[in-house]
């Protein structure tokens, strides 16, 4: 059973001080400094964290734990916080250990992990590893907030080199691509674009930084379109900013990359579209095939969609948190919410990104507007308002990879890897008799959900959430608090959807879920307010 307690960091994490936690975390102040408890010394990476914090930082559990999508895996060295992760061709699973300096690789069909001693690595130290690629030369590369460098690992001989990253005052090398002959790093608090060439020289690796156009901002994580074009997001936090495209095109046509100088100006090749309303903290971006730019914001449940060929936004959320994953037992969380935080697609058009204070990873269907959200097992109550609750808490699924129908996790609190693998049926499909509806102030419309079970399932709930202000929409149903289904009888609920006498003309999108506590399953409405 796990240890019934209330995180020491739910104050800060819950209040507002530390929405980019997974940002902040790795700078200075963040984490306690209990320099004078007590450490045991064990000889393993524990010993980088007081007794005190050990359960909190380096797991709250003995083992792994399973569900009928997910299966974890636990790291044989203790604490080592798994972070970024990517896979190779072989099918060979790798991710970085932060609180170790080094990578380590997993093996999926002997279920084995190896576990690479990094002699360079200062002792003592830990790190954010943000961003991890696997180069066609047979390298692993990653990123270094700690010692600001970007490490390369070698699977052939099994050896580390190690690069200082082009750094200003305040710089934090975070995610990390290889694209063709570059390796791109963004810099989030150093607020540029760098472009690596791997191939060294007397003076080190060569670079181009490209500062960002908005100053005293950060510049989040960045995805690469089928031409070629960068495109990244700078922010001020709960401020605003812009999403920037780059182009490659014209950034190799210009003088100073012809002349090879290190910094150039931006407004050159760089074309900027202010952020939509409610988008605060973009983390994750992704370019699917179509080219459309995915967004995730960690401040809260939304992800967007921008279409470049008519410079607009779309806004989705996700479904509420479970309570599993944020406790609740002081009565003090009004308003969870889940903080999608990275984002890619699957080789079959799907938006998939991890929720991380849902303890969920969801994927996202652009063609039919469905949404599918697997609840992570494995949680650490020391991140949640979890005093007096069972089975409750985060682990800090901070990054994942996908290859194939399977998708690849860390948890950084919880010392494990895990694997969802989405070819596995549902438990249940949800259908609606009506996707778009338009309704004038004042006005309602009741449409059908209809829940089809592939087995029987207990336990399973309604949930809804919409993007309106305020109280623009309403939404209600004729649902039991919970029920359950039997795979011979699909089961029928109405839904009432209401728009306010002072509603706003708008676009809104509503989405319906029946979940239970390994998965959640949505469908989109569109509502149109009319004047």
């Amino acid at each position: 059973m796990k240890k019934q307690t209330k995180g020491i960091i739910f104050t800060i994490f819950f209040g507002g001080g530390l929405l980019f936690w997974a940002t902040a975390a790795s700078l200075p102040g963040m984490i306690p400094d209990n320099s004078t408890s007590v450490i045991t010394t064990t000889g393993t990476p524990l010993d980088n964290y007081p007794d005190v914090q050990r359960e909190q930082f380096c797991s709250s559990e003995d083992s792994a734990r399973s569900n009928a999508f997910v299966k974890e895996y636990r790291i044989p060295t203790p604490c080592t916080q798994p972070l970024a992760i990517t896979t190779d061709p072989e099918g060979n699973v790798w991710f970085t250990q932060a609180n170790a300096g080094r990578v380590s690789k997993f093996v999926p069909s002997t279920e084995t992990f190896t576990e690479y001693e990094n002699p360079k690595w200062p002792a003592g130290t830990r790190s954010m590893m943000w961003g991890i690629d696997y180069s066609p030369d047979g390298n692993i590369w990653y990123t270094d907030e700690a010692t600001d460098a970007v490490w390369k690992f070698s699977i052939m001989t099994e050896q580390y080199s190690r690069i200082d990253f082009p750094k200003v005052v305040d710089s934090l090398p975070q995610r990390l691509s290889v694209e063709g002959s570059n390796i791109i790093v963004n810099d989030f608090s150093g607020n540029k674009i760098t472009f690596l060439d791997p191939a060294q020289s007397t003076v080190g690796m060569s670079h181009l930084s490209i500062p960002s156009p908005v100053e005293n901002s950060v510049t989040g994580a960045f995805t690469v379109d089928s031409q070629r074009n960068v495109w990244y997001t700078n922010w001020i936090f709960q401020t605003g900013g812009v999403l920037a495209k780059l182009s490659q095109d014209k950034l190799e046509q210009s003088a100073a990359f012809q002349a090879g100088n290190t910094s150039a100006k931006v407004f050159d090749f760089v074309d900027i579209y202010a952020f939509p309303a409610g988008m605060t903290t973009p983390n994750g971006i992704a370019a699917a095939d179509d080219d459309s730019i995915w967004i995730s914001d960690t401040s809260s449940n939304f992800f967007f969609k921008f279409d470049p060929d008519t410079e607009s936004f779309t806004k989705y959320l996700t479904s509420p948190p479970q309570i599993s994953s944020y406790g609740n037992s002081s009565g003090l969380i009004t308003s969870p919410v889940s903080r999608p935080y990275w984002g890619a697609f699957d080789n079959d058009g799907h938006f998939v990104f991890n929720e991380q204070t849902a303890n969920r990873i969801g994927v996202f269907e652009p063609k039919t507007e469905s949404l599918v959200e697997y609840v992570i097992p494995s949680n650490n109550p020391n991140w949640a308002d979890c005093e007096g609750m069972d089975n409750c808490g985060l682990a800090q699924i901070f990054d994942f990879t996908i290859a194939g129908d399977k998708i690849w996790f860390t948890e950084w609190v919880e010392n494990n890897i895990g694997v969802i693998d989405t070819s596995k049926p549902l438990f249940f499909d949800v259908q609606l008799d009506k996707k778009k509806i338009s309704l004038k102030k004042g006005e309602q419309f009741q449409l059908t959900l209809t829940i089809s079970p592939n087995e029987n399932i207990r336990d399973v709930s309604i949930v809804s959430i919409n993007t309106s202000h305020f109280s623009d929409l309403t939404i209600v149903h004729n649902a039991p608090e919970s029920f359950n289904l039997d795979s011979n009888s699909p089961r029928s609920f109405d839904v009432t959807i209401t728009a306010s006498e002072t509603a706003l003309t708008d676009i809104h999108k509503v989405l319906l879920s029946a979940q239970t506590d390994e998965l959640v399953v949505s469908q989109f409405v569109t509502v149109i307010v009319e004047p």
